[in-house]
């Protein structure tokens, strides 16, 4: 601990000692009772220590803590599942209405060119049936100059 170069011992060592200096008591001072309203507060406020002394300066609020956000009643983790679920039934609603309407346009474009053709299939029986049952007896073939109804044979 000591150098071993020392050539006294440390009982031998100065010490000096310090003493603390007291302060006088501070001459007490009875402070006045002013009454004073409720709404007429002073601004600074003054405390009698026990000592005597009178401490003298603005009141200071002790530090609140910031508040903490509020936070919402549902977490976003269920909102957004929510919402996901919401918009994925929008989507398979949709699809089904799409569907629904693909195979109803392709009925009812089936039935057109069903009711097409069986106005077109009328319209030629007509043609090759009323053509054959207007023929009369009348016949002329010039080539071989048959004529029925003259009896000319030729």
């Amino acid at each position: 601990m000591y150098p071993e170069h020392t050539p006294h011992v440390p009982a031998q060592r100065a010490v000096n000692v310090h003493q603390p200096t007291p302060y006088p008591p501070a001459a007490i001072q009875p402070t006045p009772v002013v009454p004073v309203r409720p709404d007429m507060v002073p601004a600074v406020a003054s405390i009698v220590l026990p000592d005597g002394r009178v401490v003298t300066g603005y009141a200071i609020n002790p530090a609140q803590p910031e508040p903490l956000a509020a936070r919402p009643a549902v977490s976003r983790t269920a909102v957004n599942v929510a919402l996901g679920g919401v918009g994925f039934a929008a989507v398979c609603g949709g699809l089904i209405l799409l569907t629904s309407f693909i195979a109803a346009l392709t009925a009812f474009i089936t039935q057109l060119i069903t009711l097409a053709a069986v106005i077109f299939g009328g319209w030629i029986a007509v043609q090759i049936l009323g053509t054959s049952s207007l023929r009369s007896g009348t016949t002329v073939n010039i080539r071989k100059a048959v004529i029925k109804r003259n009896h000319f044979h030729g």
